[in-house]
């Protein structure tokens, strides 16, 4: 059956419950391209991953590179709006692998969790 796809507002509630709120307001705001390198390698990551997604518009990073919007790449690919959807879906879901990325990769946690 075809899943109700999350919404971004949803999905900024799961990112602040898992703690990872800062990074996508970075990404946002384009601020974590202009930081030190390890900045941009773990917010690229967390797009890699589908935990954060870039935002509605294109941004610049230290040397003045663009920085693509969501919406110019393809569907499902790294930063993307149903990439971030796919895997906190996964996360709603309870799906281990999902959960354990996150907390193994990021070491974030749900601040509901027992």
């Amino acid at each position: 059956k075809a899943m109700t796809k999350l919404t971004v507002e949803q999905i900024t509630k799961l990112q602040k419950e898992y703690g990872v709120t800062g990074t996508q307001d970075g990404i946002n705001s384009g601020q974590c391209w202009r930081m030190e390198g390890s900045v941009g390698r773990f917010a690229s990551e967390m797009l890699e991953a589908g935990v954060c997604m870039l935002p509605e518009e294109r941004k610049s990073d230290y040397y003045g590179n663009t920085v693509p919007s969501r919406n110019d790449l393809k569907a499902g690919t790294k930063g993307t709006l149903l990439n971030c959807q796919n895997f906190w879906q996964r996360v709603e879901e309870s799906d281990f692998e999902a959960i354990d990325a996150l907390e193994a990769t990021f070491g974030v946690q749900s601040e509901n969790k027992e």
